[in-house]
């Protein structure tokens, strides 16, 4: 077997809902979206899975255990985990749950530059924000009641919602505090200042940059 893989999202669910029992591509990604996994991974497109598939398969993390042909359907291959694919998928399950990783999600990267609008601005598109987060977090709470009362879940399969609401009602807290602020005045810049010293920093490292490059002999 070479290398396996590096750990995903999408590969170690692949795994892990094969070590349930085999399944073809298309009752993998049925699976996720009955199990509500598509809101922590993501399958949007089937391409990506074929290609994650093609992928454990080619490391011997799983095996073609047949393929189905059906006159209603088109050749189906159905996979199964190998003993490797379900050592790997343990190894990966331990690390994502014990060692936080270092990502880099596309909000804080904007809040870094929220600095380029006018607090009135910022307020505006905040405010937008916190109204999408109030949906989204109505719907976790909908949608927990859901699987809990009328599904009858065991609470152990619905840790990743409870998280996901966690998260979000977090988020509406703190984006709430910040458009409190901007409302009353308490937070607020000039753009114009904060571009004097952006450029005036800019000037600053192009100088120690310029200074530390090393002098070549001109002969």
């Amino acid at each position: 077997m070479s290398t396996p893989p590096r750990s995903s999202p999408l590969a170690l669910t692949v795994l892990a809902l094969l070590h349930f029992q085999p399944l073809h591509p298309y009752g993998i990604q049925r699976l996720i979206k009955q199990w509500g996994k598509d809101q922590v991974v993501n399958v949007g497109q089937r391409a990506s899975l074929y290609r994650t598939i093609d992928r454990l398969l080619a490391t011997g993390l799983v095996t073609v255990r047949e393929t189905g042909r059906d006159q209603q359907y088109p050749e189906r291959t159905v996979y199964e985990l190998t003993d490797a694919g379900r050592s790997t998928m343990s190894v990966w399950l331990k690390e994502m749950l014990a060692a936080p990783k270092q990502e880099f999600p596309q909000f804080p990267a904007a809040l870094s530059f929220v600095l380029m609008l006018a607090p009135e601005e910022a307020l505006d598109v905040l405010e937008q924000r916190a109204a999408t987060l109030a949906q989204t977090l109505e719907a976790h709470d909908k949608s927990l009641a859901e699987q809990t009362e009328v599904h009858g879940l065991p609470r152990v399969t619905t840790l990743e919602e409870e998280y996901l609401r966690a998260v979000t009602a977090a988020e509406l807290d703190w984006i709430r505090a910040v458009t409190d602020d901007l409302s009353s005045g308490r937070l607020s810049w000039s753009v114009d200042e904060l571009t004097g010293i952006a450029q005036s920093t800019g000037r600053q490292a192009l100088t120690d940059q310029t200074s530390s490059e090393p002098q070549h002999d001109p002969r």
